[in-house]
């Protein structure tokens, strides 16, 4: 691959990247990331030293250590759409040189981590628990623009997927696997299953208010699939995106999430800020001891 052009992979007057504005030495390959931009001192609160904070538009970012490990938790703002310019940006910092605007030779693999809240679509996992995905299975379209396929079980998990949901024609799932070295640091406490991933909170999550939907058995269909010892355990609108240019990349990633809502109970958090909170405390206890 020859030089990337300017219009390509834009940077800013001090050299940072276009949306994150991040200069490379302002990252570290642990990398935590969360929706909401509130979210962010949330988490870096409970650093040791905070040594970079940057704010450029919805993206807000954080760079300090946590004992001996240097992390950074950076605000995505929501939708797949914004992990693709997320994860894109944090793979160039460290893998492409801003000077010369060429692959480095060496490159670095990063550790991402979703750090979100979701609903729940199995009675069995109540609200204020926690999941950790297995799985990012989506419902949005962003892995379609990319070269991409799946492994055996990714295919064989979908193509029964398809089949149970009769989700295909205008919509095409696709499906990729969290990272198995970072996924068994977090098995006591968390819910394992798939992750669905929607574009959209309303009508891609089943939710009427005054528009019809073209899938009104979308949440039945995906609570009641089963592949294996594979259930979908929670959907929201991030995971499949980073699960899949992780993948792509050749980073490793895992999304954890509080669950705020059960779809099936129909219950609502009464505290979900709380649950937030200590999703943020037992992660980051792992986090700074992987």
């Amino acid at each position: 691959m020859g030089k990337i052009e300017a219009s390509e992979l834009i940077i800013n007057d001090r050299g940072g990247v276009y949306h994150l504005d991040l200069r490379p030495e302002e990252l570290a390959p642990t990398i935590i990331t969360v929706g909401d931009q509130d979210r962010v001192k949330e988490v870096s609160k409970h650093f040791d030293i905070i040594e970079v904070e940057r704010k450029h538009r919805e993206f807000i970012s954080h760079t300090g250590w946590l004992g001996k490990k240097r992390i950074t938790v950076v605000s995505t703002g929501i939708g797949p759409d914004n992990i693709d310019i997320v994860l894109n940006e944090l793979d160039a910092l460290f893998n492409i040189d801003f000077e010369t605007r060429m692959l480095k030779s060496e490159l670095t693999k990063l550790t991402i981590l979703r750090l979100g809240t979701s609903g729940s679509l199995q009675a069995d996992i109540p609200v204020d628990s926690f999941v950790a995905g297995t799985h990012g299975l989506g419902l949005d379209n962003l892995l379609h623009f990319y070269r991409s396929d799946s492994n055996e079980e990714e295919q064989q998990i979908l193509q029964q997927f398809i089949a149970h949901t009769q989700l295909s024609g205008k919509l095409e799932p696709y499906i990729s696997s969290a990272g198995a070295a970072i996924m068994k640091h977090f098995i006591e406490g968390y819910y394992p299953g798939i992750t669905v991933t929607c574009p959209g909170f309303y009508g891609p999550q089943g939710r009427i208010l005054r528009l019809g939907l073209a899938y009104p058995l979308l949440i039945e269909k995906l609570t009641s699939f089963r592949f294996g010892n594979h259930w979908i355990s929670n959907f929201e609108m991030e995971t499949s995106a980073i699960y899949g240019l992780c993948k792509l990349l050749g980073h490793t990633c895992l999304s954890l999430n509080a669950i705020v809502a059960n779809r099936v109970t129909k219950e609502f958090s009464k505290d979900g800020k709380a649950a937030v909170e200590k999703l943020i405390v037992k992660s980051l206890g792992i986090i700074e001891g992987m």
